[in-house]
């Protein structure tokens, strides 16, 4: 059961509303992180350095983004047989509607791995950070004689209530699910026994709930099985529940970090933590590196600048400035006097010269970029965006939600929408 009998499916998901408006122009996939990455490029790696290279990302909305970056960073050679390979949702004489949920986006797209030379069916989510060997996972499936394997990780009773939850036996097998269970009756009777989490390694005390990872193997034949169905609309919800009364169902235990950065909050507090002195999750292993679209931006040019705990990108500029727990993006300019601390500055997809100024005729703007004299904290800016001099955007009455003409609070945190013009003097 080894590697090239098994493809992978990377789930882009929906509209992401809870990432709303760092997707209002992209999918999930396709927003920035750490810098110089995307999304889509932790579960792509993943693949290719577990030796995978039937590789297809599932999509509905907004993916041509995605799909210029896929485009430009995985072009494999003649010889290795590999693809990445976009299917967006789409009508045909046989469907008609959009993607009605996980499963239904997969049983869509039965056609491309439905064949005799695929054994197992790898499906992943594509607003994941962590780093895993695949083939562990397959090889686990073959010890256990597992029908379909779930990816695990231990949390508390606050977020298993967020997730897929599971009660499994001494030998790993699953024997209850619940997907994103409230009651208290039913997380009671999920929670794993003093052995349970001996047998998993799980130190920490609050971690008493097993959640699903939104990663399965599933053998061929059996995912067809379940997707023939057409009322299995969702993994979680519908396909894992029915397969456990069936077939053998079994938990991998992954070791290591693993963190959805699915929301606002989890997708601020990730960036921000990969920038620090020991970040919990870093990009780069000899072994098993993330790769991106390589750009071959010149290095950052940084002058008289106080910079701490944080990501600098490539391409930058940045004059005279106080950087602390930070992350700024490709081609970001930083003009002098201007204070970030807690910002991900996703940058800019172009450098701007006078000529394109006068062109365009836009010298009455903020250049691309911070100017002069700005002050922010706890701010994620989108690409192409023009912030004057003299700004601040520091949320000082401690909004937590709001959304308004040139700005969105989200859990406190503001965002800047992708080519958006802050004037000389907003106070945010």
């Amino acid at each position: 059961m080894r590697a090239y009998n098994t493809v992978a499916l990377i789930l882009g998901g929906g509209r992401g509303t809870r990432l709303y408006p760092l997707v209002k122009a992209r999918s999930k996939p396709a927003v920035s992180l750490g810098g110089q990455y995307r999304m889509i490029d932790i579960p792509v790696s993943n693949c290719i350095n577990s030796g995978l290279r039937n590789i297809y990302v599932i999509t509905q909305f907004n993916s041509a983004s995605l799909n210029n970056h896929i485009y430009n960073a995985y072009r494999f050679d003649n010889f290795s047989r590999g693809q990445v390979s976009i299917l967006a949702a789409e009508q045909t004489d046989t469907n008609e509607d959009w993607y009605q949920g996980t499963a239904d986006a997969v049983r869509k797209n039965l056609s491309h791995f439905d064949n005799e030379f695929i054994n197992n069916v790898l499906i992943l989510s594509g607003d994941q950070v962590y780093r895993m060997d695949y083939n562990v996972m397959i090889r686990h499936m073959l010890e256990t004689g597992a029908d379909i394997v779930i990816g695990t990780v231990p949390v508390s009773r606050e977020d298993a209530k967020g997730f897929g939850v599971m009660l499994v036996n001494k030998r790993g097998q699953i024997t209850n699910f619940y997907e994103k269970p409230k009651e208290d009756d039913i997380l009671n009777s999920l929670k794993l026994s003093a052995e349970q989490k001996k047998m998993f390694d799980i130190e920490d005390p609050k971690k008493e709930y097993l959640a699903s990872m939104g990663i399965y193997i599933f053998r061929r034949n059996v995912l067809k099985e379940f997707l023939e169905d057409k009322t299995m609309m969702d993994f979680g919800k519908d396909i894992i529940p029915e397969a456990i009364k069936k077939y053998k169902v079994f938990s991998y235990a992954f070791q290591g970090y693993w963190e959805d950065v699915g929301t606002i909050k989890a997708y601020f507090d990730a960036n921000i933590s990969f920038g620090s002195k020991n970040p919990p999750f870093d990009f780069y292993d000899e072994d098993a590196p993330i790769y991106t679209h390589v750009r071959y931006l010149s290095a950052s040019k940084i002058e008289k600048a106080n910079i701490t705990s944080s990501i600098i990108a490539d391409g930058c500029k940045i004059e005279n400035a106080t950087i602390k727990e930070s992350v700024i993006g490709l081609r970001s300019v930083i003009q002098s006097g201007t204070t970030l601390e807690k910002v991900i500055m996703m940058g800019s997809d172009y450098y701007e010269n006078s000529e394109d100024i006068e062109r365009l005729n836009i010298r009455h703007l903020p250049k691309i970029g911070i100017g002069k004299k700005c002050t922010l904290k706890n701010v994620i800016i989108d690409k192409n965006v023009r912030i004057g001099n003299e700004v601040t955007i520091v949320n000082k009455r401690k909004i937590q939600n709001q959304d308004s003409e040139f700005y969105c609070i989200r859990d406190g945190i503001v965002i800047i929408p992708k080519n958006t013009v802050v004037k000389n003097g907003t106070i945010i």
